[in-house]
């Protein structure tokens, strides 16, 4: 972006027209993103996870669907099950900061890690299957482009940190 023109300017999007469609789709894939963690880690909340064996109960029946000699199984075995409660509070609070972050644009490539490790950990624990492709794709490319400074708060915490130092 030209130092003479505001960002967002209709001179800007006359002069780019395919980034600012593309920039605009990005934003739009964010808020969805967000607002699909958004709705887990509410659900979650709503759910019961945070206080009952819910999240136990659901690792021992995923564990009759998995192949017994496979990483999952003893993904689950070793470290999913006996850690349950502090699992679903990770997972819970780790929605719903991604959902936070990305719909704010708040430490938005951060919150997208965020998202990567939850998806990373459900494919480590057997709830893998082609529909997670397009989730890492999302995750990728937020971290990626900083999406947050177009339209978000990253914006003004980069330009507050500038004139700080």
């Amino acid at each position: 972006m030209s130092a003479r023109q505001p960002p967002w300017s209709a001179a800007w999007i006359r002069q780019h027209p395919l980034r600012f469609l593309g920039i605009v789709l990005h934003l739009v894939l964010r808020t969805l993103f967000a607002i699909f963690w958004l709705a887990a880690g509410v659900n979650k909340i709503v759910t019961g996870w945070l206080h009952t064996d819910l999240v136990e109960r659901y690792f021992n029946y995923r564990l009759t669907e998995l192949h017994p000699d496979s990483f999952a199984v003893w993904y689950l075995e070793t470290l999913a099950i006996p850690l349950y409660l502090p699992i679903a509070w990770v997972v819970t609070l780790g929605e719903l900061y991604s959902a936070v972050g990305l719909l704010l644009g708040w430490t938005t490539r951060r919150s997208a890690f965020v998202a990567f490790f939850l998806l990373f950990n459900f494919a480590l624990g057997g709830y893998y299957d082609a529909s997670l492709i397009p989730f890492f794709l999302l995750v990728f490319l937020f971290m990626a482009y900083p999406s947050g400074e177009w339209l978000g708060m990253d914006r003004s915490r980069k330009h507050r940190a500038a004139r700080a130092a």
